[in-house]
Formats: structure tokens, sequence, C-alpha cells
């Protein structure tokens, strides 16, 4: 079987889930299965949950996880319900490979690709935002703060204008179109001018931040006894929320720094931190797959209650 993808910290990974030797992971981005192959040839006694609102990834999975038999099952659907929905299930390991997969990237009629035909960029095809809907239908205002916001663009304001007066003489229809208006502008000289732009445009279509603070949420409300959790981001939104979210589910003190002593039970730790700093890929490894190198993996411990 052909795979055309290469998962990013596959020995990182393997190394955060190595000592579940029993119960259910769940991959919550499956993609290519790149990540739940390894998990399942490693870990040969337990079963897996592969995750994915694309239905070709699922397919795709589908086929080439098929050798482990009723180890492992499949969903459908947006990662931020999967947890709700197996709760009840004993979890022992939560993987998440946050953004756009190469699935997405490499196939041009998805549109996240900057010489892209098309300006889509929706993860779920079926979902009725685009980012045709997004550059050609939204407001100046609107334009700007996803700039400022989600791609941390100086010139948001020089940008935002120059897609509104683009737009006014004909709908922008194409991936590359918007690209050639972010050349215009400029910016960081280590990067494509377009990387920040398509990255505010796609995390506006795919509510991506929000997606992963309700993934997030779901894995401490569900309460797990005991359960590893290992997120991989790609830009410094995502990592910020990962980061300040495992510090807190560490802290058994969560009163504001103003009060003078602890007033809120000092037993809110659900677990400890794996790894303090994120975990990036070896200079041998973004040799290898260029897209890897942005990648940052954050690995928490969930022991229960006060992380007993």
């Amino acid at each position: 079987m052909n795979v055309p993808h290469i998962p990013v910290l596959l020995e990182e990974v393997k190394a955060a889930f190595s000592g579940i030797d029993e119960g259910v992971i769940i991959d919550c981005t499956l993609g290519y299965g790149g990540h739940s192959e390894a998990l399942l040839e490693q870990n040969p006694h337990i079963k897996l949950i592969g995750c994915d609102q694309d239905e070709e990834a699922l397919v795709f999975s589908q086929k080439r996880l098929e050798r482990f038999g009723d180890r492992v099952s499949f969903h459908h659907g947006n990662f931020s319900s999967v947890i709700a929905k197996y709760s009840n299930l004993p979890i022992r390991g939560i993987l998440a490979d946050i953004g756009v997969s190469s699935l997405q990237l490499d196939k041009k009629e998805r549109g996240f690709a900057f010489d892209s035909d098309v300006l889509d960029m929706r993860m779920n095809p079926k979902q009725e935002l685009s980012a045709y809907k997004v550059i050609n239908h939204y407001s100046k205002e609107e334009l700007e703060f996803i700039l400022r916001e989600y791609g941390e663009i100086h010139e948001y304001k020089k940008l935002a204008q120059l897609i509104c007066d683009a737009r006014t003489k004909a709908p922008i229809e194409s991936a590359k179109e918007l690209s050639k208006l972010a050349e215009k502008v400029g910016g960081k000289k280590s990067i494509h001018p377009s990387t920040l732009l398509f990255q505010a445009i796609r995390i506006e279509v795919n509510n991506e931040l929000g997606v992963l603070n309700e993934l997030l949420e779901s894995i401490k409300n569900a309460q797990f006894e005991h359960c590893i959790v290992g997120i991989i981001s790609f830009h410094s939104l995502e990592d910020r929320i990962v980061k300040q979210t495992f510090k807190l589910w560490s802290q058994n003190c969560i009163c504001l720094p103003s009060v003078m002593r602890c007033m809120c039970g000092n037993n809110h730790s659900i677990g400890k931190l794996i790894s303090k700093k994120p975990i990036e890929a070896t200079n041998a490894e973004v040799k290898r797959n260029p897209r890897s190198r942005s990648a940052k993996l954050r690995v928490f411990e969930i022991r229960g209650r006060n992380g007993r």
C-alpha cells in the first residue's frame, strides 16, 4: 500500500505512549493513520479509536489498518466531540495532531496550497463555511481581526484593504489569486508571504482554536483516572493554548495571585506535565520531512483529582 505521508514526531509519540499495555487509545486526528499504525504495533494489547472529519482520510486508514481487525474502530466527526462519546471506555491515551494533514495539503482541489486553483480550506468538505466565503463576504473589519489575531500579521490593515479592493472588481476565486495579494504586502523573510494569511483564514474556516479548546475541556470533564494526553501543534496560537491548559491542569491551587492565602481547596491538580518544554523534531527529521520543523508535542499524564 502506497502511503504518501510521513507522520511527524513519530518516535517521540511512540515514546510518550509506550507505557500503555491495556485499554483504549483515541487518535483524535487519524489522517493517513501513521501514528495509529505505530501505536497499534508498539502496544499489542491496546485497542484504538481513530477519529477524522475527512471521509477520504477514514477510507484510506480503514484499509491501512484492517490487519489489526477488531482492535481498531473508526469515528467520523470533529475531534472536539469524540471524547464525550467514548468517555465510558477505559481510555488510557489520547493523541491529537492538530492542523492540516498532508492529505489536505497535497490535494490542490482542497484549496489549502498557495498555488491551488480553488479557495476552500475546509477540513470537512461538507461544512458550509469556506475560505471563499470568508475572503469574499467578510467585512473589512472582520478580515482585519482574523489577520491580526489568527495570523499575527503586522500589516493586517493593508492586507485586508488589498483583499477588499480586489474583490470589488471580481470575486477572488482561487488560493493562487489570494497568495498573489499576500506577496504584495510581504512579511517575514524566513517564511512564504502567504503562510500567515493562509493560517489565519484556515483557522477561521475550521474554528481550529475553538475546537482545540473544546477538546481539552472535554478531556478534563471526562475525569479519567489515568490517561496520557499528547497534543501536536504547528503554530504558536495552538501551542499556547495547550501549554496554558496543561499548566492549569497541573496546579493544585488556582486562586488569583492577589489572594493572600488559598481559598480554592488546593486540590485541583489532575496530573503532571511529562514535557515541561515542547518536544520538537530532530534536525534529521526536519531534513527528511520539512513539515515537521514547526511541530511541537506536549505531553500530560492525567492521574485523577489532585494528581494521585
